[in-house]
């Protein structure tokens, strides 16, 4: 398995969220765009506090934005 164990669906609730772009999710969530660029290419896997803001930045819990990666 290659980079980060947790798999995110940030981009599709960006865009089910009519099409929140980057930089305004990573605002939202006090980050900056590159953080948010790396985690949606599943460079690596966030905190559980960002992952906590980010899931509240679209209204849904975090197992809806983020799961394990199963082998």
């Amino acid at each position: 398995m290659t980079g980060t164990p947790i798999a995110n669906d940030i981009r599709r609730w960006r865009f089910e969220r009519g099409e929140m772009t980057q930089e305004a999710l990573a605002q939202a969530c006090g980050v900056t765009r590159q953080t948010i660029i790396a985690l949606e290419a599943g460079k690596y896997s966030p905190s559980l506090e960002l992952a906590f803001r980010i899931a509240r930045a679209f209204g849904v819990g975090v197992e809806e934005v983020f799961r394990w990666k199963t082998e």
